[in-house]
């Protein structure tokens, strides 16, 4: 059980700041009231987040429409087959005027950053993005540089095309707090885009106005953790974690590093919903999302979309099965 806080967390007010965010970004995101929840999970968790999808269902235009709701600078990098840690990262080069290595920094250095398709890059670049996301620095040449803050990765992937990619293995997936699918619009929202007085859409073409700011949103950051989770509510994350390490569909279950973030998502979810303690639905609501992309199932797919569904499938039959707290 983690002790209460020393001072009192303001849960009304950052659900009030978080509402207006939502409502921001669901101008432009139409109809996906339910994938923007999760953002803001993700954001108020301080993690990263994995959209897997087709193309063109709006997941750049949903990372930018963050960046720009949270007046915070926004950075995409396409990542393809030749790109090198040094074009994410930044690099040194020699100053004549100096007469010294200075650092240039990489597109990483933002708050809100798109890794574009990063299963087309080698698992080199990978793991130099994933070790970032892990530490919130780059060490380049025995100096520490510290990348924005708030800090968040947006990497998409596409699910169904492998040709010419580096999947993430499944100690690299780890590492994202979510993965997320935006999925069609419904028939009135798609209307809705198709009527808009413009054709293109290009995200740099949005007008949309901040309604937060960073130093808001690494407040709100900072009181995430400090949530009240009652000894029943960890049992019961407890009871999910260790079910689907037994389940025998299941290649892996949920690492110790899965279940700390299943717990922190919990908190976030409550926080987002104005409240300063957990409740069985806010580990419901989350679960899912946080869960399905570290199990591997032993009997693996060619279609990388079927196999998520089978994941989903068992890990909604585990939930049925575990008593909720009451």
């Amino acid at each position: 059980m983690n002790p209460l806080p020393a001072k009192p967390i303001p849960a009304p007010r950052i659900r009030e700041t978080l509402q207006r965010i939502k409502e921001n970004i669901g101008k432009v995101i139409l109809g996906k009231d339910d994938v923007i929840d999760q953002v803001l999970v993700t954001l108020v968790a301080g993690g990263h987040l994995l959209l897997e999808d087709l193309p063109g269902l709006g997941k750049t235009t949903l990372a930018y429409c963050l960046a720009r709701s949270i007046d915070c600078q926004f950075s995409r990098i396409q990542f393809t087959s030749d790109l090198l840690p040094s074009d994410v990262l930044g690099v040194s080069i020699y100053d004549d005027t100096l007469r010294e290595f200075v650092f240039k920094k990489g597109p990483l250095f933002a708050n809100i950053v798109l890794a574009d398709e990063i299963n087309r890059t080698t698992p080199k670049t990978q793991s130099s993005l994933l070790e970032v996301m892990d530490r919130g620095k780059v060490s380049m040449d025995g100096q520490t540089y510290p990348v924005g803050h708030p800090f968040m990765v947006f990497a998409t992937q596409n699910p169904t095309d492998y040709e010419g990619t580096f999947p993430l293995p499944e100690s690299q997936m780890d590492r994202f707090f979510m993965r997320l699918q935006m999925g069609y619009p419904s028939l009135a929202a798609e209307m809705s885009i198709l009527q808009s007085a413009t054709t293109r859409r290009s995200y740099d073409l949005l007008e949309l106005s901040p309604v937060a700011t960073g130093a808001e949103i690494m407040d709100i950051q900072h009181f995430t953790p400090q949530v009240y989770v009652e000894d029943s509510v960890l049992e019961y994350i407890l009871k999910i974690v260790t079910a689907t390490r037994t389940e025998a569909e299941f290649q892996a279950g949920i690492s110790t590093r899965g279940s700390l973030a299943l717990k922190l998502a919990a908190q976030a979810a409550a926080l987002c919903d104005g409240r300063a303690f957990v409740i069985p639905a806010d580990v419901q609501q989350v679960v899912k999302a946080v869960c399905v992309h570290r199990l591997g199932l032993k009997r693996t797919t060619a279609d990388a979309l079927e196999e998520r569904r089978l994941a989903e499938g068992w890990l909604a039959q585990i939930l049925d099965k575990i008593a909720v707290p009451v």
